[in-house]
């Protein structure tokens, strides 16, 4: 491929369809960016549609580390059924009245799965245990833990309950919620631990990301959209909106794209990592701060 027509650097903000794995979206990526390099930061379940955010060629560098931001999600909980995955790909295997299940409790409950929390994941994830992702476990019919791990849940509201009745006939509760969390949250896990709290059981039946990290679903585009016109946002456009900016001279830039570990300014201090950008505006370096130098993370200059 030519200089002129080289796929672009940058980030591609697709709006998932339901049904496609992450990995199919960027197989298909790959076809309409004519690269093989091509990543995503952070997966969203086949049923979920929403945020997938895709680094193509350099700026598969920076997406180790936007997979760590905070994320937002639209979603419908329902209360009343249980499945084997918790959400709606799986098989029904409980179901309870919950009908009687009031706006309060449902408030109260919601309160114990906000904030830091210990979560268990659901056992139909890619989560390895032992070296064996745990949806194949699940399938192999292994009985098996996954341990609790920390996770963030900044917010978590109710927007709307509806009262109607499964196919099964059961009375059950779809509650329309919005989660804000931190990166590596199970939201069907919200669902399931939400419902085991009512007594009713739950799984998630919708689930739309419209945020990760700065960017927003208004800024996403079809798979059929991007194979119309391929929406690259530049790699420094991408880095300056998601870390906070160093600005240097070419003197330091010129060191610090060779790992050399200047003095970092005092305000970059523990704030993780950091976008150096030199005289022209360009992307150079993310580094990181570490007893007051710059630590070289990835480098793009």
């Amino acid at each position: 491929m030519t200089q002129k027509n080289r796929t672009p650097d940058g980030l591609v903000i697709v709006d998932k369809p339901s049904g496609f794995t992450s990995h199919d979206v960027v197989a298909k990526m790959r076809g309409i960016a004519k690269t093989r390099r091509v990543g995503h930061a952070g997966t969203l379940d086949p049923m979920a549609t929403g945020v997938l955010v895709l680094g193509v060629e350099k700026a598969t560098k920076l997406l180790g580390h936007l997979a760590l931001t905070e994320k937002e999600y639209l979603g419908t909980i329902r209360l009343g059924q249980t499945t084997l995955t918790d959400d709606a790909e799986g098989e029904i295997t409980e179901s309870a009245d919950a009908s009687g299940i009031t706006r309060d409790a449902i408030d109260a409950g919601i309160t114990k799965l906000t904030g830091d929390i210990m979560q268990v994941p659901s056992k139909v994830s890619a989560i390895k245990i032992n070296g064996v992702r745990s949806y194949k476990r699940a399938r192999d019919g292994e009985d098996f833990e996954i341990p609790a791990r920390p996770v963030t849940i900044s917010s978590f509201s109710v927007y709307d309950v509806r009262g109607t009745v499964a196919e099964d006939g059961t009375p059950v509760l779809d509650l329309v919620v919005s989660v804000v969390c931190s990166s590596g949250t199970y939201i069907r896990a919200l669902a399931r631990d939400l419902g085991a709290d009512l007594g009713v059981g739950g799984h998630l039946t919708a689930l739309r990301r419209t945020r990760v990290g700065p960017y927003k679903l208004d800024s996403a585009r079809t798979l059929d959209q991007l194979q119309e016109e391929l929406t690259v946002m530049p790699l420094a456009e991408a880095a300056a909106a998601a870390f906070p900016r160093w600005d240097v001279d070419a003197h330091r830039a010129r060191l610090l794209t060779n790992g050399v570990r200047l003095e970092m300014p005092e305000e970059y201090a523990g704030v993780g990592a950091v976008a150096v950008f030199g005289p022209e505006g360009r992307l150079l370096v993310l580094v990181e701060e570490r007893k007051g130098k710059a630590k070289s993370l990835a480098v793009f200059g």
